[in-house]
């Protein structure tokens, strides 16, 4: 019983390690740079990570996911645009998320914009969607061939 106890209790640490490694960045310069260098996927994730209740909720069934981690890490570079209320955060990283929001037309959160490796925006996501990882990924491969 206790070697089942400590597998599962080690499973669960490997799986949160999965999750926690994604990478996100604020800045989008350096993500296309990188998506276009290994052909990947650029994701913004507008959100209000703090306060938006559908931003949190989706964080937590898909982002955090390790299914999500292993396909991002394969096929994406992962933008936060964030608009928290509680957090703090420098006048630079308002002013570009700022800027990021009025350039891409963000009226709501969560809004999940795809860029391809020139920067075109191939595809978006605006609110919370059911189904957790495998219907995000599903779009997100329904982009690609955009």
């Amino acid at each position: 019983m206790k070697n089942i106890l400590l597998t599962l209790v080690a499973g669960l640490a490997v799986w949160s390690l999965s999750a926690a490694e994604l990478n996100w960045t604020t800045d989008l310069a350096k993500a296309e740079a990188a998506a276009k260098k290994d052909n990947k996927l650029v994701l913004l994730d507008f959100t209000g990570s703090d306060w938006c209740p559908w931003c949190i909720k989706f964080e937590k069934e898909v982002l955090s996911t390790d299914e999500f981690a292993k396909y991002a890490q394969a096929n994406l570079e992962l933008v936060m645009v964030d608009f928290p209320r509680s957090k703090a955060q420098t006048d630079e990283l308002k002013q570009a998320n700022k800027s990021l929001k009025d350039k891409y037309k963000i009226e709501g959160f969560p809004t999940y914009v795809v860029l391809n490796t020139e920067g075109k925006e191939i595809g978006r996501q605006v609110g919370y969607e059911k189904g957790g990882p495998k219907v995000f990924i599903k779009q997100l491969d329904g982009f690609k061939s955009k």
